[in-house]
C-alpha cells in the first residue's frame, strides 16, 4: 500500500532503499551474533585435526562424522553404537560404564586412578600431563575437548 502510493517518486526509492539497508543491517546483525556452526581441533602442530560442532558432532579433516557427544553425553562412534559416556559432573565412563576418568571444572583431566593426564585451558588449549601442549580446541566445551584429546581419540 505504502510503494504503491508513491510509486514512481523519487522519495519511494530511497525509502524502499532505507527499508532494504535496514533489513540487510537486521540480517548481518543476526547472522554474527550465531553460534559458530562447528570448531576447529588442531594439533600440536596446529594443523587441523577435525572439528567439533555446536550439536557434538565430531569430524576428521574429510568431514567425514566420526563421532558424537549427544546433548545427554553419551558418545557415540561414526556406526552410532555408544562407546562411552560423559555424565554431568564430568566423568567419563567407556562402553562398559566402568569409569575411565574425570573432567573437573577448571578443565583438568584426570585417569580412573586420579592422576593429572592434561588439561584444557580456559583460552582451548590442551595440555598433557608434563604440562606440552598437544593441540588447541577454541570455542569447543572443555568436557568435549578431552573427551576428543584424552578418552577417545579415535574420534579424531
Amino acid at each position: 500500500m505504502f510503494v504503491k502510493h508513491y510509486r514512481g517518486s523519487g522519495e519511494s526509492k530511497a525509502c524502499l532503499r532505507f527499508a532494504w539497508t535496514a533489513l540487510l543491517a537486521a540480517v548481518m546483525c543476526f547472522a554474527t551474533t550465531q553460534p559458530i556452526a562447528a570448531q576447529t581441533l588442531r594439533g600440536k602442530s596446529g594443523a587441523s585435526i577435525g572439528k567439533v560442532e555446536t550439536d557434538g558432532t565430531i569430524r576428521d579433516t574429510a568431514n567425514k562424522q566420526v563421532g558424537k557427544i549427544q546433548s545427554d553425553g553419551t558418545i557415540r562412534d561414526a556406526a552410532g553404537k555408544q562407546i562411552g559416556k560423559l555424565e554431568s559432573d564430568g566423568t567419563v565412563r567407556n562402553r562398559s560404564n566402568a569409569q575411565v576418568g574425570k573432567v573437573q571444572p577448571d578443565g583438568t583431566v584426570r585417569d580412573r586412578s586420579n592422576a593429572q593426564i592434561g588439561k584444557v585451558q580456559s583460552d582451548g588449549t590442551v595440555r598433557d600431563r608434563s604440562n606440552s601442549q598437544i593441540g588447541t580446541a577454541k570455542g569447543v566445551k572443555p568436557a568435549w575437548a578431552a573427551v576428543a584429546f584424552f578418552f577417545f581419540p579415535d574420534l579424531q
